[in-house]
């Protein structure tokens, strides 16, 4: 587990983590999760914390509970969060990446010519 930024809230990061964590594959469908007790005690936080770290990802039907086991990943929740990730990817980047080349008069052929080179790089 990586260390935390303090920059941003902490249950923010516990499910960030979680959701890196099934999109990368680490953590697969219907895997268990580790425990709101195992983050807290990594991280070295308040339980209540990092279970509303978990419970943001209950809400959105990412993660699921086995009452008396634990948290699970849920059906379906890596190609949901890929589907979500790629959707902010391009909000975030192609859209102010298009933008930007406007302004500088950056031709669409320039573009996938940096593009490639970086990739290629």
């Amino acid at each position: 587990m990586a260390t935390l930024d303090e920059n941003k809230p902490i249950f923010q990061q516990i499910a960030e983590k979680i959701e890196n964590d099934i999109v990368e594959g680490t953590l697969k469908e219907d895997e268990q999760v580790p425990s709101v007790n195992q983050f807290a005690l990594h991280y070295r936080i308040n339980p209540a914390t990092a279970a509303k770290g978990v419970n943001v990802l209950v809400d959105r039907g990412v993660l699921y509970k086995r009452r008396g086991i634990g948290m699970f990943v849920a059906q379906g929740a890596r190609k949901r969060l890929i589907e979500e990730r790629k959707e902010r990817f391009y909000e975030d980047f192609v859209v102010k990446l298009v933008s930007e080349a406007r302004k500088l008069g950056i031709t669409k052929q320039e573009i996938i010519d940096m593009l490639r080179k970086e990739v290629d790089e």
